[in-house]
C-alpha cells in the first residue's frame, strides 16, 4: 500500500459511507452530528480491516516482514499528514490519540520547559474544554495565570481587547481555529501574527477545520497545529500534534516509555530524536493507516469543493430555520463553518433533540464541551446540526421539517 497522490475529483457521494444505508424509527437516518464525529467511508473501514487482516504488528523496532511492512505504513501515513497540511517537515508530525491528546502534549511539555510563576496564557472565551482544561492544570501546577479574549454576541474574537492582553510575560497562545459550538472561523492568521509580534508562540486547535477548509500550517505561521482523525472520516483514536521543529526539539517529552527513548540507564536517559521522542509505547497503527485513507478520500474529492459545497447547505438551511416561529440563532459571525446552533423559544435543547431524533434527524444538544460559551449567552446549552461533505438538501429540507414539527408540540 504505497503512498498516492489523490488527485482524481471524486464526487460527494453517500453510497461510499455504509452507515448511512440505514434507517431509524423507520425512516431515514438525516446524520446532523457531524462537529462530534463524522461518518467512515468504506475505504477507511477497509483500511481499518485490512491492517489486521493482513499486516498486524508492532512496529519500528521488528526485523520480521510484518513488522517492516506495518512500520513504512506508519511513516507513509506521516508523510501523508505532513503534506497534508503543508509542514516543512514530516518529523514535526506527531501522532496522539486525538485533538485533546495533542493539547494536553503541548500544554505539558512545553509548560514543563518554559512556563514559570506569573507567566501568562491566553485562550479565548469560546474555547472547548480540551483547550481550557489542560492549560488551567499547568496554571495550577506552575502558578501561572489563565487570561481570556473575550466575544461580542455575535461569536467573533475582541480582536482590540485581544492584543491588550500581551504583557512581558505572555509565554503562549492556544485558541481554536473554528469554534465547535458556534462555527465560528476566527482569524487565526492575524491572532498568529499579533502573537508572533510580542514574540510569543501560538498553538491552534483545529480539530473542527481540517475536514472542512485547506490548512497550511506554514502559510498560517502557527507554533502548533492539533486535530483529531475522527472528525475527519479517520478511525476513532487518532490525532495528530504538529509542532514546529524548534520548540519540538526544546521541549520536554510528554510521556515516559517505550520507542521515546534513545539510552536509557538507571543514571540517565536520554531522548530519541523527532518524531519519536513524543510518541511513547506502541501507538495505533491500524487507526493512523485510517487516518492516511481518509485524507486521500478528501484530497480525491478537493478539500475546496467539500468547502463550497457545506457553505452552500449552511446557508441554505440557515435560510429555512430563520422561517420557524421562535428561533433563535446562537452564533451568527459572518465567517463560519456549517455549523448552526440554534434554540426555539423557550424549549429545552435536550427535549427539542429528543423530538427531532424520533423523526431520523440525529443532532447534538447540551453545552458541547464549552460551557463558557453558553454562560456568555445565559444559556444551559443549544441544539446543534452540524454538516459534512455526505449531507445533502434533503437532509436540510428533513432537519426543517422535523424542527417545525418539534417547534408545534413544544409550543
Amino acid at each position: 500500500m504505497a503512498l498516492i497522490e489523490a488527485n482524481i475529483c471524486r464526487k460527494m457521494n453517500r453510497e461510499d459511507f455504509p452507515i448511512l444505508k440505514q434507517q431509524v424509527y423507520n425512516r431515514p437516518m438525516v446524520y446532523l452530528d457531524n462537529a462530534a464525529t463524522t461518518q467512515k467511508p468504506q475505504v477507511v473501514i477497509d483500511a481499518l480491516s485490512g491492517y489486521y487482516e493482513t499486516i498486524n504488528s508492532n512496529i519500528h523496532r521488528g526485523v520480521h516482514y510484518l513488522s517492516q511492512i506495518a512500520t513504512n505504513e506508519f511513516e507513509v501515513a506521516r508523510r501523508c499528514v505532513q503534506q497534508f497540511i503543508n509542514a516543512a517537515h514530516d518529523y514535526e508530525i506527531i501522532f496522539t490519540r486525538g485533538a485533546t491528546e495533542a493539547i494536553n502534549l503541548v500544554a505539558a511539555s512545553f509548560g514543563r520547559t518554559y512556563i514559570q510563576a506569573g507567566d501568562e496564557i491566553i485562550v479565548s472565551e469560546m474555547e472547548h474544554h480540551s483547550n481550557i482544561v489542560p492549560w488551567q492544570f499547568l496554571c495550577e501546577d506552575r502558578g501561572a495565570v489563565l487570561k481570556v479574549i473575550p466575544m461580542n454576541d455575535d461569536g467573533v474574537l475582541d480582536m482590540e481587547a485581544y492584543e491588550k492582553l500581551f504583557t512581558a510575560k505572555t509565554k503562549i497562545v492556544a485558541v481554536a481555529h473554528i469554534s465547535n459550538a458556534l462555527g465560528t472561523i476566527n482569524e487565526v492568521g492575524k491572532l498568529t501574527e499579533i502573537a508572533h509580534a510580542h514574540q510569543v508562540p501560538v498553538m491552534l486547535d483545529g480539530a473542527q477545520a481540517v475536514a472542512h477548509e485547506p490548512v497550511d500550517v506554514q502559510a498560517l505561521d502557527c507554533d502548533f497545529y492539533c486535530f483529531s482523525g475522527h472528525k475527519m472520516y479517520a478511525p476513532m483514536g487518532v490525532g495528530v500534534m504538529y509542532g514546529k521543529e524548534r520548540w519540538l526539539n526544546e521541549m520536554k517529552p510528554y510521556q515516559g516509555g517505550g520507542e521515546m527513548i534513545s539510552n536509557v540507564t538507571f543514571a540517565k536517559t536520554t531522548y530519541n530524536e523527532l518524531p519519536f521522542k513524543f510518541e511513547a509505547g506502541t501507538p495505533s497503527v491500524g487507526d493512523v493507516i485510517g487516518l492516511r485513507k481518509a485524507i486521500e478520500y478528501m484530497q480525491g474529492i478537493g478539500i475546496e469543493k467539500i468547502r463550497a459545497h457545506e457553505e452552500e447547505l449552511l446557508h441554505y438551511t440557515t435560510e429555512a430555520l430563520a422561517a420557524v416561529p421562535g428561533m433563535r440563532f446562537i452564533g451568527t459571525a459572518p465567517r463560519k463553518a456549517a455549523v448552526i446552533s440554534f434554540l426555539i423559544g423557550n424549549s429545552h435543547p435536550y427535549d427539542v433533540g429528543v423530538l427531532l431524533d424520533h423523526q431520523g434527524v440525529a443532532v447534538r444538544t447540551g453545552h458541547h464541551c464549552a460551557q463558557p460559551v453558553m454562560d456568555h449567552y445565559g444559556i444551559p446549552g443549544t441544539v446543534r446540526a452540524s454538516f459534512a461533505l455526505y449531507n445533502t438538501k434533503e437532509d436540510a429540507d428533513l432537519l426543517v421539517k422535523a424542527v417545525i414539527k418539534a417547534q408545534t408540540m413544544l409550543s
